[in-house]
């Protein structure tokens, strides 16, 4: 048995101690950081091969290890654009430099250039909205991805292009009947928010068969020209016109149009019946708004981020990306609660909110950092009293060195 290697099997343990305390230090000094994930340093024994009946001792070697993939608890905040994430993902930002990181981070605060920026410094990435789909994500990289931007979301005011009226016509009716002319209203809205108010008269011609007008209620415009001819079967369901469409003509008052001023607005009738029972409307809506100040933002658990308006609108405007890795442990922790992708994390993901293999996003919370205190404090017993043990071999090895030198004398 070598004294040296007594001695240096010493070092090694204070090392490996000392990267233990090292580890709990940090993870104490984060314990309140937001989305911090505890460090921890897994033990391995170096073992020296023994010869001749002599042991040769090794000495231990340490690996850091990181609690990525454990959720911590959440806190709930009275900020929208707190976010957290209940499951599986990470969400996307950037910093200065351009380059995209991951983080469990939430707390992000709007700007004033209308983006949305975390304690950081870092921009949170995604997507335009799309009412009629979700944009084609690239699963292996970040191309695509733009800051989430809520600048230019002052006054809104947006001209009405569609809609949908759906109403039931008294089978009873008289042809010809004064009395029996039904009326309705729908409120549309001009490309200066202003509304405008559409009134739709239904006239029986004969069996199965009437006759719809409009006429903007102010100005007393006909706004179908000729009027709309409806042809029901005798199941009292609507046949024609086909499609099952009234287009307004498109016009101007004071310098703002109505509806769009190639196509009008579009109202679908689809669902229009005649039948035995009294006229009335089982659906009437129109797009478009008037003009209203931001009242302030939401954001849903599928990451769909909306501008609300004072007169109750709520606009969706981005959609928050997550992305998620095969072994999410792995990953490269960086400064600033973030983390990039290394050769043994696997390959990055994309994806959204709700979505196969992601959680969902909860506004107004934040996720606390997993760190047990408690644990910690215990730990760090554990490392002084084994660094203390370590160092007295040392000592011990160093003492016996003295008395092996000192036999010449």
């Amino acid at each position: 048995m070598s004294l040296y290697g007594t001695m240096r099997t010493g070092v090694s343990g204070m090392n490996a101690q000392s990267n233990r305390l090292s580890t709990v230090a940090d993870n104490i000094a984060n314990s309140t950081t937001v989305g911090y994930k505890k460090a921890s340093v897994q033990f391995s024994s170096m073992i020296l091969p023994t010869t001749n009946g002599a042991y040769n001792s090794g000495g231990v070697q340490t690996d850091v290890r990181y609690s990525i993939s454990r959720q911590g608890t959440f806190s709930y905040t009275t900020s929208t654009t707190d976010l957290a994430i209940n499951g599986s993902g990470f969400f996307i930002v950037k910093g200065g430099d351009g380059t995209p990181y991951l983080t469990r981070a939430g707390s992000f605060v709007l700007q004033d250039d209308g983006t949305l920026k975390n304690t950081a410094g870092f921009t949170l990435q995604g997507y335009e909205y799309d009412s009629n789909a979700d944009p084609t994500i690239v699963v292996n990289g970040f191309d695509g991805l733009q800051p989430v931007d809520l600048s230019g979301s002052g006054i809104s005011a947006v001209r009405s292009l569609t809609g949908t009226l759906n109403v039931n016509l008294p089978n009873s009716a008289v042809v010809g009947a004064a009395a029996d002319i039904k009326t309705t209203s729908l409120k549309v809205f001009d490309s200066q928010g202003t509304s405008r108010l559409i009134t739709f008269s239904y006239e029986k011609l004969a069996n199965n068969q009437w006759q719809v007008s409009a006429v903007e209620a102010d100005g007393g415009t006909s706004l179908i020209n000729p009027p709309a001819i409806m042809d029901f079967d005798t199941d009292g369901k609507l046949i024609s016109p086909s499609p099952a469409e009234l287009v307004l003509d498109p016009y101007t008052v004071a310098g703002a149009e109505v509806g769009d001023p190639a196509n009008g607005i579009v109202i679908n009738i689809g669902d229009t019946t005649q039948l035995a029972s009294a006229f009335s409307v089982e659906r009437g809506k129109v797009d478009g708004n008037a003009a209203s100040k931001v009242k302030g933002y939401e954001i849903n658990d599928k990451g769909i981020v909306s501008v609300a308006y004072e007169n109750g609108d709520l606009v969706p405007k981005f959609r928050v990306a997550l992305a998620s890795v095969q072994s999410p442990d792995n990953l490269n922790p960086v400064a600033g609660n973030m983390y990039t992708q290394s050769n043994d994390s696997g390959v990055v993901i994309l994806g959204y909110a709700g979505s196969s293999g992601f959680g969902k996003i909860l506004s107004g919370a934040l996720e606390d950092s997993n760190v047990d205190v408690a644990e910690e404090l215990t730990a760090m017993i554990e490392s002084q009293r084994n660094y203390t043990a370590n160092s007295k071999v040392f000592q011990t090895g160093s003492e016996l060195m003295e008395v092996l030198v000192n036999l010449k004398r």
